[in-house]
């Protein structure tokens, strides 16, 4: 028997090649016999870094400037092509993500992207053609601005200043500076990963839907959308490009500066991902796939990594296994996505808490246990 062991981080507890590794442990407790193939899967947010360098890219880390000013070390990866081009992967979040901040009112407004920018310059210096970005998990909410300042952009206030870091200077923006911005952004091409919809700016862009959860409050959200707003002005301004596009809020709008000034494209985050790492060929010669992800919920339906795995390997006629640390969806709900059996951590007969202490341990049990039954 070949078993595709393929899930989606849980959040808080095990990355996806951790939660691999205990589910290959506790289906080899049943199959002993069994190829377990490891192959961990993101759908563009947090996990995307993991999964490519679990596909042979290769990871490397930079120094850069956190979201806040403080130094953090980020990594991405790259992977060179044999026609002389290299494809590189780059998380916001790992240079310029949330878990680097403290969620205040006052960080969210100061909050930048500059990291991710010293990033995306890293990998044109390594020869990237292709830069895919995951845009997970961010702090900032700054339209990508902060990035291209990295990249040698200024904005510039009506004397000409050039305005401070983060999305709460952006209302004060007349005009850009371009004369510095790196020439080798119109030679690469950007892929980036969104699994929202959410626009630029509005009642429902990138401050009002995602700013709280950085930290914004009442005001503060106001003040963002208001920034993100004008920097949307002043893009199309100078480059002609309407950037208040759907998807464009995604990563406190970070896509919005790099559909001004690059070449780039907004994919759904599972099938680029999946394409990136060769989950297509995985699939090929499968007998069983086994998925899960922290919390198996409403949003999972929406084409989270999981449930886009499981329509992919049922339209190939695979079966599949869920394991998740809790599962909010019906069993009929699963079904239509080719699910024959699902376990939850939580329905192991200890606390949560020592539930999420010990996840690879009952992961390994639950996989077991789903498998005998199933």
């Amino acid at each position: 028997m070949r078993i595709l062991i393929a899930p989606d981080k849980f959040k808080g507890s095990l990355t996806a090649a951790e939660a691999a590794s205990a589910i290959a442990e506790g289906a080899l407790r049943v199959y002993p016999d069994a190829e377990a193939i490891q192959f961990p899967v993101a759908d563009g947010g947090e996990g995307t870094l993991e999964a490519a360098v679990a596909a042979g890219y290769e990871e490397r880390i930079n120094a850069v400037v956190g979201p806040i000013l403080a130094p953090v070390g980020a990594a991405w990866a790259i992977r060179k092509d044999a026609f002389g081009g290299a494809t590189a992967v780059i998380e916001t979040a790992q240079a310029s993500g949330l878990a680097h901040m403290e969620p205040t009112p006052a960080n969210a407004l100061r909050a930048h992207s500059y990291g991710c920018g010293q990033l995306i310059a890293a990998a044109l210096d390594a020869g990237a053609t292709e830069i895919v970005l995951g845009v997970g998990g961010s702090a900032m909410s700054d339209g990508g601005s902060g990035a291209l300042r990295a990249l040698g952009l200024k904005p510039l206030d009506a004397a000409g200043n050039v305005v401070p870091l983060g999305g709460g200077s952006l209302a004060d923006v007349v005009s850009v500076d371009t004369s510095g911005l790196d020439p080798r952004l119109s030679a690469v091409k950007f892929r980036i990963a969104v699994d929202v919809q959410n626009p630029l700016y509005g009642g429902d862009g990138a401050a009002h839907v995602f700013g709280p959860q950085k930290g914004a409050d009442g005001d503060a959200v106001e003040l963002l959308d208001a920034g993100l707003r004008n920097w949307a002005s002043v893009l199309r301004e100078c480059t002609g490009r309407d950037v208040n596009v759907p998807g464009a809020g995604a990563a406190g709008g970070f896509p919005a500066s790099f559909l001004a000034f690059s070449t780039s494209a907004l994919e759904g985050g599972f099938e680029l991902v999946a394409g990136l790492t060769g989950l297509a060929e995985k699939l090929v010669g499968a007998d069983l796939v086994i998925t899960g992800e922290g919390s198996m919920d409403s949003q999972s339906l929406t084409g989270k990594a999981p449930i886009a795995l499981a329509d992919a390997a049922q339209s190939r006629g695979i079966p599949v296994i869920v394991v998740a640390g809790r599962i909010l969806v019906t069993p009929e709900d699963l079904a239509r996505h080719g699910v024959v059996a699902a376990a939850q951590l939580l329905d192991v007969a200890v606390s949560p808490d020592d539930a999420v202490a010990n996840a690879a341990k009952y992961l390994a049990w639950a996989t077991s246990q789903v498998l005998e039954g199933a």
